[in-house]
């Protein structure tokens, strides 16, 4: 079969594509950015990638064209392929029919840690003989490619909730048939699709109503939203991970916590990740390999050999003795979580310099403005790149008074950032973008400062 993706050098896209290509394939598509890392990795595997969405990609002629949720009415080649009469479906719906029938589908849904837990869960499933399959939301350090087909029975998925494609306006998840489900969190997001939080409590709804009851849900205690969801109706067992559940995590030295299972330890965990957050990733992991045939014991053991993801808290390099990190956060809880994290593993009298770009749709829309200055409060310095925003940045970041500062141009940003740091500091960029190649730049300027 011959598949063209529209959009495909999305991760999320850019898996399926890896995907079929390794189930014997061929596979073609376009982008309006195709740029590395993912194009790079596309091209490596023999996919062929054409520059932007015009109608002469008709000639192609393949046998169904597979739309990411990036193209809208109005694109030229949809418009085409509609007029036509062509076969299309969306990315998960293509996943659906030609990857997941007959897997054991272990998904991981939750406003926050996907990706991560994601990748916790393959590593641990791997570590165990297990071999799963899997597309996940990033690149996992331990398996250097988001996606990989294999014949083993069990696919590890991010299960995200933003919607399908222009056709299909529900949630992603609801297209995987899954078996075990981590919940991890949920608060408001994607304020482009979703009028607020109850709106998409209901999308986790229709996903908690797809899970068989000889499947397991995976949730986070104390979480508000997802108490109403599955308040709302559930068929399946729930476990739960965090406070009081049946899966709790126990500080016992640095770098390290016991993992506690219906009051009994079943282990301790040694790592380089930190943060409470990522103490609870693991914990859901935990629980849900458990679900799939792998004792506590072995799951705790494989998390010791665990490297986290790409633009995870990545150390990016240092230059000048100053230290550059990069990660994916672009909502203020996942603002505040980082910081909260990189402040644990820093070194007394260092000061934390903290780089956004508010980048996502939600952050654009300026809906979560209100929340932003008390996300970076702790940081010592903010920089903040407004290049496309709506609204006024630096009014919303007015109560850190003179520690934050705005700018639209990007050289400008980085030659702020380089005028304000000092050796010993540790900067922290944040997107879930390229932004710019700013991690790049800032690197050549903080070696090029006079001694």
């Amino acid at each position: 079969m011959h598949i063209h993706i529209l959009g495909i050098c999305g991760t999320f896209m850019g898996g399926i594509a890896l995907l079929a290509r390794a189930s014997g394939h061929r596979v073609t598509g376009c982008d309006s950015n195709v740029y590395p890392p993912m194009s790079t990795q596309l091209s490596e595997q023999g996919i062929e990638l054409i520059e932007g969405f015009g109608e002469e990609q008709l000639a192609l002629r393949p046998d169904v064209w597979v739309i990411g949720n990036v193209i809208a009415r109005g694109n030229a080649l949809m418009e085409a392929i509609l007029d036509r009469g062509e076969r299309f479906v969306s990315g998960p719906q293509w996943l659906h029919d030609n990857v997941l029938p007959g897997k054991w589908v272990l998904a991981v849904a939750g406003t926050h840690g996907k990706t991560t837990t994601s990748s916790m869960l393959a590593w641990i499933m791997e570590s165990a003989g297990k071999q799963p399959g899997f597309l996940i939301g990033g690149v996992p350090i331990n398996f250097a490619t988001s996606a990989r087909s294999s014949e083993s029975s069990f696919f590890v998925i991010e299960a995200d909730e933003y919607d399908t494609a222009f056709f299909d306006k529900r949630s992603k998840f609801v297209h995987y048939p899954a078996k075990t489900v981590i919940l991890n969190n949920l608060e408001y997001d994607h304020a482009d699709i979703f009028a607020d939080l109850a709106a998409i409590e209901t999308q986790f709804h229709h996903f908690v109503r797809t899970v068989p009851r000889s499947g397991r849900i995976i949730a986070k205690t104390a979480d508000e939203a997802l108490s109403r969801v599955l308040s709302r109706g559930c068929w399946t067992p729930v476990d739960f991970f965090g406070a009081s559940g049946a899966w709790q995590a126990r500080d016992s030295a640095e770098g390290q916590f016991e993992v506690i299972h219906d009051g009994k330890s079943v282990g301790t965990v040694q790592w380089d990740l930190q943060g409470e957050h990522n103490r609870d990733n693991a914990l859901a992991a935990i629980a849900a390999a458990y679900h799939a045939g792998v004792a506590p014991g072995e799951a705790v053991r494989a998390l010791a050999g665990f490297h986290n993801v790409r633009r995870r808290m990545e150390l990016k390099g240092e230059a000048g003795g100053i230290t550059l990190y990069d990660d994916f956060a672009h909502h203020p809880t996942a603002i505040s979580t980082t910081i909260d994290g990189l402040l644990k593993r820093m070194k007394p009298g260092s000061r934390l310099i903290a780089v956004l770009e508010p980048r996502s749709n939600t952050m654009k829309l300026g809906v979560m403005k209100e929340r932003l200055a008390a996300s970076l409060g702790r940081a010592d310095r903010v920089f903040c790149y407004t290049q496309g925003l709506g609204w006024d940045a630096q009014e919303a970041l007015s109560p850190l008074g003179s520690r934050a500062r705005c700018e639209s141009n990007l050289d400008a940003l980085v030659a702020a950032v380089a005028g304000a740091a000092k050796p010993g500091d540790q900067v922290l960029v944040m997107s879930n973008g390229a932004f710019g190649g700013i991690h790049q730049k800032l690197l050549e300027a903080f070696a090029s400062r006079p001694c």
